[in-house]
């Protein structure tokens, strides 16, 4: 389960909105003090998330939790919006490379350039589907694991 540490900004009806640190991968890194990349990341992502958890904790406004989520719904979610779209956009060219061949046996580039557009613009209306299908999903949805003190 990966976890992180927010704090409790409103309760309502049995949910807490939680507000957690922008986090990246070089805040853990041995070389981050030389690196580009981490100048960039503490220069521009020093902005707060807020995330809606059931406060299964009885967490008050100001209390500090322990947020989980588990691997594999990161994984699914990633994969849903980063690679489908990716998938969908080189189908969508390789379909219309072929019925370039097919139509005109020709070098036609605009039908490949819209079939790959087409292709991008699909994935983003499943992508859409998909999001609203699994918002109020369990398996997607961060859990408060603890109360900090």
């Amino acid at each position: 389960m990966i976890e992180e540490r927010g704090e409790v900004v409103a309760v309502e009806n049995g949910v807490a909105w939680v507000e957690t640190d922008r986090k990246s991968a070089c805040e853990s890194c041995a070389v981050s003090h030389g690196c580009g990349t981490a100048t960039l990341s503490k220069a521009f992502t020093r902005k707060r998330s807020r995330v809606r958890v059931v406060n299964s904790l009885h967490a008050t406004v100001g209390d500090r939790v322990q947020l989980g989520l588990k691997e594999d719904a990161l994984v699914k979610g990633s994969f849903a919006v980063y690679a489908v779209p990716l998938v969908a956009l080189f189908a969508g060219a390789l379909l219309g490379e072929w019925l370039t061949q097919q139509l005109w046996q020709g070098e036609s580039e605009l039908l490949t350039i819209v079939m790959a557009l087409a292709g991008l613009g699909g994935s983003t209306l499943w992508l859409r589907y998909f999001t609203r299908h699994i918002r109020y999903d369990g398996a997607y949805q961060p859990v408060m694991l603890r109360k900090e003190k």
